[in-house]
């Protein structure tokens, strides 16, 4: 009798899945095939949770408020400045910019409208709406409650009149059913005594969460994918064996693994895998820079984005990461470790009591590689080239907070099921 007959009503007949990346999307990914039934091949050359991973190094928030795009109306305004101003939240090297240029232009052209920012804006809800609570129940699943903290996130400005400025961003959030409270002077220094006096105003997102270390909450999902049966293969996918176009096998450094269907879900690296499947992606990277201060004289309470440096501070089990910064250059140039040390003179000026401290501190300095469309949203779907090869690649800024979504939503395409979110809005067809 065939094993499959036995198999519990509605679970789709099970594939031989390759998924391509064990960062946090091909995790999820992993886990979500796995729960559907298929044998499941994690490929990555690197230890799951690396430093290496842009999972690894992002703010650590999960916050259904990610929905505004990097692009946005009168930005183009800007840019010029960016090229010139090397302590500002954006800069472009000079020497990369020719390179750069198909980028950039589309990356403008996105954000020109503010009905293009708004179907974006809508896109990246239904990845995020529910984050926190999938992200909890992932993280008890694969045994590690603790690394997903509920305790909301704050955003400080100022003044009102600094968040007023931000209007079309919060009306955008306010839109896709995200609410906040807003918090004055008293209420802040209450909530996070340790920030500085001159902020003055703070919007509160009780639904936000946060990952108090998001190398171990990647390498923990893994470890539960191979709990579950599926394999990891260290090794670096080159391409693909197709024939009449159908999937043959994954191609990696180390072999061929043959399969039913692939995942491409390698970050930065997924672009060279989508043009060997049929499909010209339009994807740079947002270099990412964060530091970690060692035993600082405070933790904070929750998560805090001073609004005059943009970065997201978070207290983690490392000690306190200060990550942001968007540096766009060529993808091997060597880090630019000045973008480190803005965050550090942030950090410095944004909480008074790290001010003596912090030239004697111990710190981490990492930089990564943020897989950014020029539209701000993920590529979700089938290859042009393949139908068995999807792709699940560029989440930009909001990776670790829209991958539940996303590994479901490739899961129920490949076993058959009605997708979890339309995925119309994530095609590779709209480059």
């Amino acid at each position: 009798m065939n094993p499959i007959d036995n198999r519990p009503a509605g679970l789709p007949t099970p594939l031989r899945v390759v998924v391509i990346g064990a960062g946090i999307i091909g995790a999820a990914c992993a886990i979500e095939l796995l729960r559907d039934g298929h044998h499941v091949t994690l490929v990555d050359p690197g230890e799951p949770g690396g430093t290496q991973a842009a999972s690894y190094g992002n703010a650590a928030w999960l916050s259904p408020a990610s929905v505004v795009p990097m692009s946005m109306p009168g930005l183009w305004k800007k840019l010029p400045g960016y090229l010139f101003d090397k302590n500002s939240p954006l800069t472009i090297r000079w020497s990369a910019l020719p390179s750069l240029l198909p980028w950039l232009v589309r990356f403008i052209w996105a954000g020109a409208s503010v009905a293009r920012v708004e179907a974006t804006a809508r896109a990246l809800s239904a990845l995020l709406r529910d984050a926190p609570a999938r992200h909890r129940a992932l993280a008890q699943e694969a045994g590690v409650p603790d690394l997903i903290v509920s305790r909301g996130l704050l955003y400080v400005y100022p003044d009102r009149a600094a968040f007023e400025a931000e209007a079309l961003g919060w009306r955008l959030r306010r839109d896709n059913a995200v609410s906040w409270k807003e918090l004055d002077a008293q209420a802040i220094r209450e909530l996070v005594p340790q920030l500085d006096h001159r902020y003055q105003f703070a919007i509160l997102l009780e639904q936000g969460a946060n990952c108090a270390d998001p190398g171990a909450y990647v390498a923990a999902l893994v470890r539960h994918a191979l709990g579950q049966g599926s394999s990891l293969h260290q090794a670096r996918a080159t391409g693909f064996d197709l024939h009449a176009g159908r999937l043959r096998a994954v191609l990696t450094g180390r072999g061929e693994l043959p399969c039913e269907r692939a995942v491409i879900a390698a970050g930065i690296h997924s672009k060279a895998l989508a043009r060997s499947a049929g499909d010209k992606v339009i994807m740079e990277s947002e270099r990412g820079y964060h530091v970690v201060i060692e035993n600082p004289p405070f933790k904070l309470a929750l998560p805090v984005m001073p609004a005059d440096a943009k970065t997201g501070n978070t207290s983690t089990l490392a000690g306190l990461r200060i990550a942001g910064q968007v540096e766009l250059t060529r993808l091997q140039a060597e880090p630019d470790w000045s973008r480190a040390d803005t965050l550090l003179r942030h950090a410095a000026a944004t909480y008074p009591a790290l001010a003596a401290s912090i030239g004697t501190a111990a710190v981490q300095r990492w930089m990564g590689h943020r897989p950014s469309t020029t539209d701000g949203r993920p590529v979700l779907g089938p290859a042009s080239g393949c139908q068995d090869v999807i792709h699940a690649f560029g989440h930009g800024h909001v990776g670790l907070a829209s991958a539940p979504v996303s590994g479901r939503l490739v899961a129920d395409l490949i076993s058959g099921r009605p997708p979890v979110v339309d995925p119309a809005p994530y095609s590779v067809e709209r480059f």
